[in-house]
Parts: C-alpha cells; sequence; structure tokens
C-alpha cells in the first residue's frame, strides 16, 4: 500500500473542525489585506511624497524578498510541528563562504551554488539532530543559530567580504530589473509558487500537515516521520540558501552580522498569516501576507524616522495579538 493511499486513512480532524480552520484562514487572509490597505492609507497620509513613489514600492518588495524566501521554509518547517531558530545565522554563513577569496575565484555560479550547499547541507544538520538524534527543535537549532553564527565571524574575521568586480552577475540579480522590478523579486515570487504548490498540491505537502497534526497517526499510515522532518529542516536551509544569494545581491557583500533577528521576523511572519506554532494547520499564502505587513511596518517607521525600539515593540504587540486570536479561533465551537 502506497504512503498517500496509506495517508488517505489515517485518522483526520472532523469535518466541522476543518470547515471552522478554513473559514478562519478566508477570514485571516482578508484581514491581512486590510491590513496592508491600512498601512498603505497611513503611508500616504504621513508621508505622501515619499511613500507612494515608485523606487519605495519597489524597495519594499526587494526587502521582502529576502525574509519572505526564509518564511516560506518557516511555515513548511511549523506546520510540520517543528521550529528554526537558526535561519538568520544560516543565512549569514552561507553568504561569507559564498564571498570567501576561494570561492570568488570560481565565478558567481559557483557562488551562487556554494550558498545554496551551505544552507541546505546546515538545514540537514538541523534535521538530524531533531530527528534521529531526538533533540527538541528549539534546542538542536538555537545550537546551530549559535554554531552557524561563530564559524561566520570566525570564517569572516568579523569583516565584510566584499564581491568582486568581475562577479557582478550576482549584484546583477538586484540591479536588472524585468517589468520595473528587480530579479531578487521574481526569485521570491518563484520560490514562493514553488512552496505553495509542493504544500498544496503534492503529498509531500499532505504529509508535512499529517506529520505536524497527529504525528502517531501519520506513524500508523506508513508516513517515515523521520525522514519527514529531515527532509523539512533541508527544505528551510535551503531557502535560507538562495535568501543569502538575495542578500549578497542586494548588499554586494558576505557578512556574519546579516539575517540579524531574522528568525524572529520570519516565525512572526508565520504566525500572524495563521499557522499553529503547534503545527498542523497553516496557509503559505498567510505567511507571505503576514511578510507583507511586517515590510510596510518597517518602511513606514523608516520613513517616518522613528526609532528601531518602537517598531520592535509594535511588532511584539501585533505577535501577541495574532496568538490570542488563534487561541480563541481554536475554542470556537464546532
Amino acid at each position: 500500500m502506497s504512503d498517500a493511499t496509506s495517508l488517505k486513512k489515517a485518522p483526520a480532524p472532523a469535518n466541522g473542525n476543518r470547515r471552522v480552520w478554513q473559514g478562519m484562514g478566508e477570514v485571516r487572509h482578508v484581514g491581512l489585506v486590510a491590513a496592508l490597505v491600512l498601512l498603505a492609507i497611513v503611508g500616504l497620509i504621513t508621508e505622501p511624497d515619499n511613500f507612494a513613489t515608485s523606487g519605495n514600492m519597489v524597495g519594499i518588495l526587494a526587502l521582502a524578498s529576502t525574509i519572505g524566501v526564509i518564511t516560506v521554509g518557516m511555515t513548511f518547517v511549523i506546520i510540520g510541528g517543528g521550529i528554526d531558530l537558526s535561519v538568520g545565522a544560516l543565512m549569514a554563513l552561507a553568504s561569507v563562504w559564498a564571498t570567501t577569496v576561494a570561492t570568488q575565484s570560481y565565478g558567481p555560479w559557483v557562488m551562487a551554488l556554494c550558498a545554496i550547499l551551505v544552507g541546505a547541507g546546515a538545514g540537514l544538520v538541523n534535521g538530524l539532530l531533531v530527528s534521529y538524534g531526538r533533540l527538541v527543535p528549539f534546542i538542536a537549532t538555537l545550537a546551530m543559530l549559535v554554531a552557524a553564527r561563530g564559524l561566520a565571524q570566525r570564517m569572516s574575521d568579523r569583516k565584510t567580504q566584499l564581491i568582486r568586480p568581475e562577479n557582478d552577475a550576482i549584484e546583477a540579480l538586484s540591479t536588472t530589473k524585468v517589468l520595473g522590478l528587480p530579479l531578487v523579486v521574481f526569485i521570491f515570487a518563484a520560490v514562493a509558487v514553488a512552496g505553495w504548490v509542493l504544500l498544496n498540491r503534492t503529498t509531500f505537502g499532505r504529509r508535512t500537515f499529517a506529520v505536524g497534526g497527529n504525528p502517531e497517526a501519520a506513524r500508523l499510515a506508513g508516513i517515515n516521520i523521520r525522514r519527514h522532518t529531515l527532509a523539512l529542516y533541508a527544505l528551510s536551509g535551503l531557502c535560507c540558501g538562495i535568501a543569502a544569494i538575495i542578500i549578497m545581491a542586494r548588499t554586494t557583500t558576505g557578512s556574519s552580522t546579516h539575517g540579524d533577528l531574522y528568525e524572529l521576523d520570519a516565525i512572526a511572519a508565520v504566525i500572524i498569516g495563521g499557522t499553529l506554532l503547534t503545527g498542523g494547520r497553516g496557509t503559505l499564502l498567510g505567511s507571505i501576507l503576514g511578510v507583507l505587513v511586517f515590510t510596510l511596518i518597517t518602511n513606514l517607521f523608516i520613513l517616518n524616522g522613528l526609532q528601531t525600539s518602537d517598531q520592535l515593540i509594535a511588532k511584539g504587540v501585533i505577535i501577541v495579538i495574532a496568538v490570542l486570536l488563534q487561541r480563541r479561533g481554536l475554542r470556537t465551537p464546532t
């Protein structure tokens, strides 16, 4: 019997619960779109000369691209019942490794491949620690966060590494525009579409929901829990490698300081997008909308000259409200 056939026979949530959650998801998406519209109105009122410019709109999308790619991987991990605190550090490590003198001597394509392999490899280590080492995801990825950031600092000697002029094809991903948008935005869009298809139209996606929702039922259905968990963390690491390419293109550097607190931004975007921290339920569309909401908030704070501390406070309040709304929704009678 195939995994897909077995999965169909696995215990599933009651139809009433499913309908309630789907309805909540649709309402949440509408709410996030409304939040984006409200933030845009605030921008037009407070900074009418700067907010609505094409340059600012492109800047918002470019900024969202880096954290957005990371959020795609984070969404899979959290729906699968895990958490990944190392994503920012993995992106930094991948960017540093790809911009070392030895790597740059092979050209831009090898640099990009190096970033992807480093990210995926480190994610694979996370998966091994969680699935086969039986470490709690929080502890395993926290250890990777510290180790990856330290390795990045050691490799770069705490210095920013510039991309050589002969490797300007990396920078071109940020400077070359198609339909008025830099190529990094299209990379983000491609990753988001691929992630949506993988989550909603494949057996891998169904297994991810099953593993996060009820691991024991998924095991009885014939799903290899350890192997699937390993794949989820490797996928998250792969997204970190792609994000490293984007950050290198935008800054023309590799640095151990890249991605600072990105793990919190990614988790926050996933949460306000409607994905349960306990796993088993969530949408990639909601996560992407969450990224755009936080990016727009950041942009408004910058344009209005507000302090970073105020921005962090606002994000914290949003996260708390989102979690409270989740808990209230879960208590909704069916």
